[in-house]
């Protein structure tokens, strides 16, 4: 690329949302940008926005201006496709934005939650690919009394129909009488996994819902609704699956 082609470096990083020009050259300065594995420090460096990989602090910055990126709570009931042929609900009748999106893994429908949307296919493919291992975090509720080791059993791990199965972390979040919510997290994402491990441990769940999916964490997302990822969320994603 001649000196004459392609968009400025600080200019670039300012529209992805980095913060300031003056920002931007700062980073930049200080060594902080690489443009396709490169460290770069010259303010006046060009890059092409749709095809330069830059990352900031060894994490990724989308530069493409098409990319979308949302994280949605999905209400119990809801089929979690963008279109369903039986007629339920499905997550097309919340999406308000133009752009076709793939959903990244899915929830049942009785499960609510966060679940991630994109028109970016290979962030959507690499989330989902088992040999990532992307973290997702649930809380559900069950009923106690639950003993002391139940934590210690599911870390351990159990063995289901379709092969053993385990949490990588688990706590009780809150109790009250026999209602007990738990926090369990997994890596892994194989069918109604949550429930089936809990049951097999004694414990069938009453209510779930994920409130976490690698970096991304729902808060006080409302069912049914939907906020875009901010530019630090799309960049620990990218990381968490090695782009």
């Amino acid at each position: 690329m001649t000196d004459n082609e392609g968009v400025r470096l600080q200019k670039v990083l300012a529209e992805a949302g980095i913060g300031s020009r003056r920002h931007c050259e700062e980073l930049i300065g200080e060594g902080r940008v690489t443009v396709d594995g490169k460290k770069v420090f010259r303010f006046g460096e060009r890059v092409d926005p749709q095809r330069a990989v830059i990352h900031v602090d060894g994490k990724r910055v989308e530069t493409r201006a098409e990319m979308r990126y949302y994280a949605i709570n999905k209400p119990r009931g809801v089929v979690s496709t963008m279109a369903d042929e039986r007629g339920r609900k499905s997550l097309a009748d919340y999406v308000e934005v133009p752009e076709r999106l793939f959903h990244v893994g899915r929830l049942d429908t009785d499960t609510e939650g966060l679940i991630l949307l994109t028109n970016d296919g290979e962030l959507s493919h690499r989330l989902t690919h088992p040999s990532y291992g992307v973290y997702k975090t649930y809380l559900a509720e069950i009923h106690g009394p639950i003993p002391r080791d139940l934590g210690k059993r599911l870390r351990a791990g159990m063995t289901l129909e379709d092969g053993p199965a385990k949490a990588d972390k688990f706590r009780v979040f809150d109790q009250v009488g026999r209602r007990v919510l738990v926090e369990i997290t997994l890596h892994e994402g194989r069918k109604h996994i949550v429930r089936r491990l809990l049951k097999e441990a004694g414990f069938p769940v009453q209510q779930l819902a994920r409130i976490e999916f690698g970096p991304v964490k729902l808060g006080s997302l409302k069912p049914g609704t939907m906020r875009a990822l901010t530019v630090r969320e799309v960049g620990e994603l990218y990381k968490a699956v090695d782009l």
